[in-house]
């Protein structure tokens, strides 16, 4: 709790008591929202600075005040300073130790405003720079996936729906997959930080304030975009949070899905890629084991900022305007989900720059499966004016052949072919082909080769 210079809570007129030892602990959060100092001390600094302007304080408060709050800033950053857990929160814990610094003086940082607007500019302005730090994370994740497409545009693999071999496509086009993901990430992250652009503080407890603030001074000096509407509104929002932990749980979907194709891709039973010794670990009993166990932490997190999400809409869905204690769990399922969403994509990039594409095996399972049935089909439509569903009747009958005889499409006869249908001619083994067949893929966001470096060129301009 906040203690003025007689070491006394500021409410202490008003309660007679201390508060028990057991909710004084519950209701400290100073080992949660110490992580806030630098931006506690930043939006009191410009606070102060309004005041002065409006001249609501003097030039001598303002500048002891500025000083005092330096010389906590430095206390902080060299790791001096007392993180003291009877002041409640950091916020209270700097306004202590300012006035241990500057005496009285101190008193005045308050001024027109409240605890309520204090934490939420706080922890807007360190949201707005956790954004920008995953938005970072997500473009050097983009940048490693676009090395492996330039390197595998020709290498190919059969696409899977229900995991049976689809058709073939580019490894690189299945890469790029996740591009596209991390696009839409950015996206959400980018919309949240637009929304995180209006300046709460000046709102006060609730009502505002009677004395003659300026509000777009602090919003022009915190660099957000303009100040909130309603004080009521700005006090009980937390849509934010949840614009937050949202766009944090689908990123980590995504990442969980990579992780998850990863771990088959490595299996011994698909052998399509190879992870390399760094991100790997082994077996206590077998000594043979090499385990894709940081591709499993990725996929297992995935819940926690879930959950992280679910807790805020919980604590949210029966709360009234505006404020109460319950929103003090906001700023601990943030940080929380933040640093898992930080270390995840760190740990992705660690994948994606360690592993081996198995280029063999690849194109093996692609010659499998018949997965080059879809483009004999399209032929019979293209060039005998079929109907999709007779040229698609036409095919599964050929494919059921070379099933009987235990064949590839490509291993069949002209004969054998035509036993089928008649019409059919040569021109239909070179549909065989696989490379033919991804070659053949030119419609917009197909895996056709010049459409991959197309898309690589696309990606490199939003890195």
């Amino acid at each position: 709790m906040s203690k003025n210079k007689n070491n006394k809570p500021v409410w202490s007129t008003r309660i007679k008591k201390n508060s028990s030892s057991l909710f004084a602990k519950v209701g400290s959060s100073i080992d949660v929202d110490k992580r806030l100092y630098r931006q506690d001390i930043q939006a009191s600094t410009i606070h102060v600075e309004m005041l002065l302007k409006k001249k609501i304080i003097s030039l001598q408060v303002k500048n002891k005040i500025v000083w005092g709050l330096k010389k906590i800033l430095n206390e902080i950053t060299k790791k001096k300073f007392n993180f003291d857990k009877q002041s409640e929160d950091i916020h209270m814990s700097i306004e202590k130790r300012l006035f241990e610094i500057i005496g009285e003086d101190a008193g005045f940082i308050h001024t027109a405003r409240s605890r309520n607007d204090q934490v939420l500019v706080d922890f807007k302005l360190w949201m707005i720079e956790a954004t920008n730090d995953i938005i970072k994370e997500i473009n050097s994740n983009t940048s490693s996936i676009l090395k492996i497409a330039e390197k595998n545009i020709f290498t190919i693999m059969p696409s899977f729906t229900h995991l049976k071999n689809a058709q073939p496509i580019s490894f690189a086009h299945y890469i790029l997959a996740y591009v596209e993901m991390f696009e839409r990430d950015k996206k959400r992250f980018l919309n949240n930080r637009e929304s995180l652009m209006e300046n709460p503080l000046g709102v006060a407890a609730i009502a505002g304030t009677s004395f003659d603030i300026d509000r777009e001074y602090t919003t022009k000096k915190l660099k957000f975009k303009k100040p909130t509407g309603n004080s009521i509104d700005t006090v009980s929002d937390r849509d934010f949070v949840l614009d937050f932990l949202y766009s944090i749980s689908v990123c980590s979907n995504h990442i969980s899905r990579f992780a998850e194709e990863f771990i088959l891709w490595n299996s011994d039973a698909f052998d399509l890629i190879k992870l390399k010794d760094k991100v790997v670990t082994g077996s206590s009993i077998m000594p043979q084991k090499k385990n894709p166990d940081t591709l499993e932490y990725l996929r297992g997190k995935t819940g926690n900022v879930y959950g992280n999400l679910f807790s805020m809409m919980t604590i949210l869905k029966g709360l009234p305007l505006s404020y109460f204690k319950d929103l003090q769990d906001d700023k601990e399922l943030a940080f929380k989900s933040f640093d898992q969403i930080k270390i995840c994509l760190q740990i992705m990039r660690e994948v994606l720059n360690n592993f081996i594409v198995n280029k063999k095996k690849m194109i093996q399972l692609a010659e499998t499966g018949y997965t080059t049935a879809t483009d004999l089909a399209d032929h019979i439509v293209k060039e005998h004016k079929y109907p999709f569903r007779k040229a698609y009747l036409v095919t599964t009958k050929i494919v059921n052949l070379a099933e009987k005889k235990g064949k590839k499409l490509q291993e069949l006869t002209m004969q054998e072919i035509k036993s089928v249908d008649k019409k059919l001619s040569e021109d239909v083994l070179k549909l065989f082909n696989l490379k033919n067949s991804v070659k053949s893929k030119k419609s917009y966001g197909g895996t056709s080769f010049e459409n991959i470096k197309k898309m690589i060129k696309k990606y490199k301009m939003n890195v």
